[in-house]
């Protein structure tokens, strides 16, 4: 069955294979779909870590002498 979605084949240690067959059996679906899963969270993770220090240099950087007061950014 063709599909278009992309693969990926990767080596794992073995007790992070079993890991994910034990998740696999308990949630009733495939390795792949519960590895799959698991990389979206981690990628998820990973952004909002990024956007969290990004946050924090602009606040670092923030000065209120220079900002746009709300009321003069949504006047039309």
């Amino acid at each position: 069955m063709a599909t278009k979605m992309r693969r990926l084949n990767i080596a794992m240690e073995p007790y992070v294979f079993q890991a994910i067959a034990r998740l696999s059996k308990k949630e009733g679906l495939s390795r792949s779909l519960v590895a799959r899963d698991l990389l979206k969270e981690a990628l998820s993770t990973h952004e909002d870590a990024f956007w969290a220090r990004e946050a924090k240099d602009r606040e670092a950087s923030f000065a209120k002498s220079k900002a746009v007061p709300h009321a003069k950014a949504w006047d039309k």
